[in-house]
C-alpha cells in the first residue's frame, strides 16, 4: 500500500473518532491535493473532496492535463482535446458549486467521452475520415445528463473506427496503446476511454457496447466497465453502429464509480424511440458487502477450448471469493454459445450498412476533391473515407441483406438470436447472476489482431450473446497473468437487474481489497 492511501486511510479513521479534529486533518493531509496525489482518487472520492473544499475542479482538470501532457504521446488516448476549454468549464464548474448550483457527487469531476457521441461544438469523428472535420450542433442525451450533474468534459477519446473493432487500431486517427503494457493493445472499441481510465488521463469515461466494447477494453485495461441494458441509457446522440445492440456505459476505477453514473445517465428520453421509463435506477443503493444467498451459475461453455489457463484460474477464483461469502454457485449449460459470433455479425454488419449510408460527402464531413458527377462523388469520397474494417463490414452488411441471401442468413440470424435470449431467460430463472470470462485472453500485442480479422472477431464470443438479449453485464478487474497484464470477470444479469450486478462486483471488490476501505 502506498504512502498516499495511508495517509488517507488514517484520515478516514482519526477523522471517525472526533470530528472535531476534521478541519485540522484536512489541511494536513488532503487541503489543495498538496499531500494526496488527486490522481489516485475514484470520481465519486474527487467528488466529495471538492464538495468539502478541499480539492477544486480546476486543480482536478490540471491534474488530469499535465497527466495527458505525460503520456498521451505514447498512449494516444484522445482523439480532441482541447486544454483552455476544458480549464475554462472547470472554473466555470467551481463557481457553480461555489454558489450551491451544483451538489451532485461527480460535480466537478473531469470526464472523456467516446468520440461517437455527439458533443455540441466539440469535434466529434467516430476515429474515422469521412467524419474529419464534424462538429455536432448538439450533445447526446448521456453527455447532456453529466454536464448537468456537473461533470468536466476533458475531451473525445480514440476508438475503432465507427467502433467497429476490438483493439483500437482501425482508428484513422493512430493507435491506442495499454497503459499496462504499450506493446499490447488497450482492447476496442472503447480502448481510448479504458486506457484513459487506467493511466488517469480522466476520471472516468463514457464509452459504448455494441458487442463487448466497453467490457472487453476494461478487462484488457484493468478497470471497471458496464453494459446496461438496452434502452437504459438514452442512445440520442449516438452515432449507430448497431441500433438494436449498441448501448451507452461508464469506464471507471471502481464498482462505486460504476453505480454512481450510471444513476446519472439512466433515463427516458423521448428522443430515443428504445428508451425505457425505468424506476429503479437507485443503483448505488445496490452498494452493500453482502451476497449472502446470491445465486450465481457458471457455464461450462464459456470454459472450453481457447481459454487461455490463466484467465481460467483468475475467473474461478473470483467466484471462489463470491462463494466464501455465501454466494450459491454453480455450473450449468448455457446452449448456443456457437452461435453466437455468425448471429452477431450477421446482424450489426446489416445495420451497419444500412446506418453507415447516411456519410456520403454531401451535407458534412470528408469529401473527395477529385471526381466526375454525383455518382462518382458518392464513391469516391466513400472509399476514400472509410477504413478497411469499416468497408469490410459494410460490404457484408450489403451482402446478408441482399435479395437471395436476406432469407438465408438475415432473417435466420434473427431467429437464432431469439433462441439465445430464450436460453438465457431460462438460465434466468434459476440464477441472479452468470459469472464467467469476458476475453479468451489478456491483451495481444499490437498488430496481431490485424493481420487476422476472424480472430479478432473470435475475442468477442463471451460478450456478444448479452448485446443480442439486451442484457446488462458488468466488467471488473480479477487478477493478472504472469506478464502482469490485468483479467477481466464478466458478470451477467437479467434484464433490469443491474443492481444484482453491483452487489456482486462490490461485494468481489472488497474481498480483494481485503475488506480495507
Amino acid at each position: 500500500m502506498n504512502n498516499q492511501m495511508n495517509l488517507r486511510i488514517i484520515y478516514r479513521a482519526f477523522c471517525a473518532t472526533d470530528d472535531t479534529k476534521q478541519p485540522l486533518l484536512q489541511t494536513i493531509f488532503i487541503k489543495k491535493g498538496n499531500a494526496m496525489d488527486l490522481l489516485n482518487l475514484t470520481a465519486v472520492e474527487l467528488g466529495k473532496e471538492i464538495k468539502a473544499g478541499n480539492a477544486t475542479a480546476v486543480e482536478a482538470m490540471e491534474a488530469v492535463i499535465a497527466q495527458i501532457e505525460k503520456t498521451e504521446d505514447n498512449l494516444n488516448c484522445y482523439v480532441t482535446f482541447d486544454k483552455e476549454t476544458a480549464l475554462a468549464n472547470a472554473k466555470a464548474a467551481d463557481e457553480a458549486i461555489k454558489a450551491g448550483k451544483l451538489n451532485g457527487p461527480l460535480a466537478g469531476v473531469p470526464v472523456a467521452i467516446k468520440d461517437n457521441m455527439c458533443t455540441k461544438g466539440m469535434l466529434t469523428t467516430c476515429s474515422s475520415k469521412i467524419l474529419e472535420n464534424f462538429v455536432p450542433t448538439f450533445s447526446s442525451e448521456a453527455v447532456i445528463k453529466l454536464e448537468e450533474a456537473g461533470a468536466v468534459i476533458i475531451g473525445k477519446t480514440n476508438m475503432d473506427e465507427f467502433a467497429m473493432g476490438s483493439t483500437t487500431e482501425t482508428s484513422a486517427y493512430g493507435v491506442t496503446k495499454n497503459p499496462c503494457n504499450p506493446e499490447h493493445v488497450p482492447g476496442g472499441s472503447s480502448g481510448g476511454s479504458a486506457a484513459a481510465v487506467a493511466a488517469n488521463e480522466c476520471f472516468f469515461a463514457l464509452g459504448s457496447d455494441t458487442g463487448g466494447s466497453i467490457r472487453q477494453p476494461a478487462s484488457y485495461c484493468g478497470v471497471v466497465g458496464m453494459k446496461p441494458t438496452y434502452g437504459t441509457v438514452s442512445r440520442y446522440g449516438l452515432i449507430a453502429y448497431g441500433s438494436s445492440l449498441d448501448q451507452i456505459g461508464p469506464l471507471c476505477k471502481d464498482v462505486t464509480d460504476c453505480a454512481t453514473i450510471m444513476e446519472i445517465i439512466a433515463s427516458h428520453d423521448v428522443k430515443d424511440s428504445t428508451s425505457i421509463k425505468r424506476e429503479d435506477t437507485d443503483f448505488t443503493s445496490a452498494l452493500v458487502d453482502d451476497v449472502a444467498g446470491l445465486k450465481i451459475g457458471i457455464p461450462r461453455d464459456y470454459f472450453g477450448e481457447g481459454l487461455e489457463p490463466q484467465v481460467k484460474e483468475a475467473v474461478l477464483n473470483a467466484a471462489k471469493q463470491l462463494e466464501a461469502k455465501g454466494a450459491i454457485v454453480e455450473e450449468f449449460d448455457l446452449s448456443l454459445v456457437d452461435y453466437a459470433i455468425p448471429t452477431y455479425y450477421t446482424i450489426a454488419a446489416a445495420e451497419a450498412s444500412s446506418n453507415l449510408e447516411r456519410f456520403d460527402g454531401v451535407k458534412y464531413g470528408y469529401r473527395a476533391k477529385n471526381y466526375d458527377g454525383l455518382h462518382d462523388m458518392y464513391k469516391k469520397t466513400r472509399s476514400e473515407g472509410f477504413g478497411p474494417e469499416v468497408k469490410r463490414r459494410i460490404m457484408l452488411g450489403s451482402f446478408v441483406l441482399s435479395s437471395g441471401y436476406y432469407d438465408a442468413y438475415y432473417l435466420k440470424a434473427l431467429r437464432v438470436k431469439a433462441l439465445i435470449k430464450k436460453a438465457f431467460d431460462e438460465a434466468f430463472a434459476k440464477y441472479d447472476v452468470i459469472l464467467g470470462p469476458v476475453a479468451p485472453t489478456t491483451a495481444p500485442k499490437l498488430g496481431s489482431s490485424l493481420s487476422d480479422p476472424i480472430k479478432m472477431y473470435l475475442s468477442d464470443i463471451y460478450t456478444i450473446s448479452l448485446n443480442l438479449a439486451g442484457l446488462p453485464g458488468l466488467s471488473i478487474p480479477c487478477g493478472k497473468d504472469s506478464a502482469g497484464l490485468p483479467i477481466g470477470v464478466q458478470l451477467i444479469g437479467d434484464c433490469f437487474k443491474e443492481k444484482n450486478l453491483i452487489r456482486a462486483g462490490y461485494a468481489l471488490e472488497q474481498a480483494q481489497k481485503g475488506g480495507v476501505q
